[in-house]
């Protein structure tokens, strides 16, 4: 079934109506497309309900600042959406994996919805708010759906564009993930994704160290016992001291040269995310973003390179940093 047809069918559903789609039941339910008996494993329903919650606290992520700092981070990492839209004559149809309340998406896509058909994919209810956000910039015919990566109904390659905006990394199998969509991306199709980057030794056992002791806590109290955390890289940011680090030190991973103490903090010991531009609340967000989820898996370069390799894919655009690896690559 082409996508037009796809699109036609889920955007007729009336409220409450149910489809066979992909061998599965699906029910619309509040405008958005759901698995009626969904199926997940216990770290990705963890990781779920950490999501969910997240995304529900709108005044953590939705100023003009925060937002605005979104986009700038976007488009130094991605580029103009004109660089990807450009390969194409039609309306390129985009899988937004992991579109949670739609930040990223809005942010990036902006002002090109009108050039683009879109289907935003979510496991966590997070889609409903994105849904209302995408409403109140009156943004049409898009497909909203509430389903896992894992289980996507679609049986075969409809998409020109995949974007997957550090989400892979919050599944069970960041590995499996990315395979399992390279099959449902068209030849020619674009594969836009981000992947958290193994850090710094002390800095890796730290953060594994902080989710362990996490891990059993509902979302409500991981928020929380955050909050100190939040505090101190708040504090090392106000210092505004800058220290020089004489030489290497390659057993630690750590650079020489002079850095800011709260970034040496954060990049090398733990994350404890300072912007004066910024809120407690949003800081903490991104904090409480690193440290909530049971999955949230960091690769290498060299991972990444083998996975494209793997499937076919050319990657035409990559840039690595401290925090993560972002790739623009092509299916041949």
């Amino acid at each position: 079934m082409k996508f037009n047809d796809i699109l036609t069918k889920l955007n007729k559903l009336d409220e409450n109506q149910e489809i066979n789609f992909g061998k599965q039941i699906y029910q619309k339910i509040d405008g958005v497309i759901q698995r009626k008996l969904p199926e997940t494993s216990s770290r990705q329903k963890q990781t779920e309900n950490i999501f969910s919650y997240k995304w529900n606290k709108i005044n953590t992520y939705n100023s003009k600042k925060s937002l605005s700092r979104i986009r700038t981070w976007l488009l130094e990492r991605y580029g103009d959406p004109h660089i990807i839209l450009n390969n194409f004559l039609d309306k390129p149809t985009i899988l937004d994996v992991g579109t949670g309340a739609g930040v990223s998406a809005l942010e990036y896509w902006d002002t090109f919805f009108s050039k683009i058909r879109y289907v935003a994919l979510d496991i966590s209810n997070a889609i409903t708010i994105a849904k209302e956000r995408f409403k109140k910039k009156s943004i049409k015919d898009v497909i909203f759906i509430q389903e896992s990566v894992e289980a996507l109904p679609f049986k075969t390659p409809l998409f020109d564009i995949i974007f997957a905006e550090g989400v892979l990394h919050h599944t069970d199998s960041t590995k499996n993930s990315f395979y399992l969509l390279c099959n449902h991306l068209k030849s020619g199709g674009y594969f836009m994704f981000y992947i958290y980057c193994k850090k710094a030794p002390i800095r890796e056992f730290c953060d594994d160290y902080i989710r362990k002791k996490l891990a059993e806590k509902n979302p409500s109290e991981v928020w929380d016992a955050l909050i100190p955390l939040t505090e101190l890289g708040i504090k090392l940011g106000e210092l505004d001291v800058e220290i020089e680090i004489t030489n290497d030190i390659p057993i630690l991973e750590i650079a020489a040269g002079k850095i800011n103490l709260q970034r040496f903090f954060y990049w090398y010991i733990f994350k404890a995310f300072y912007n004066k531009n910024l809120s407690f609340k949003e800081m903490h967000h991104i904090n409480f973003d690193w440290y909530a989820p049971k999955n949230s898996h960091r690769h290498s370069i060299e991972e990444v390179h083998k996975w494209c390799q793997e499937n076919n894919l050319t990657i035409r655009h990559e840039k690595i940093e401290l925090s993560g690896i972002t790739c623009i690559a092509q299916k041949n």
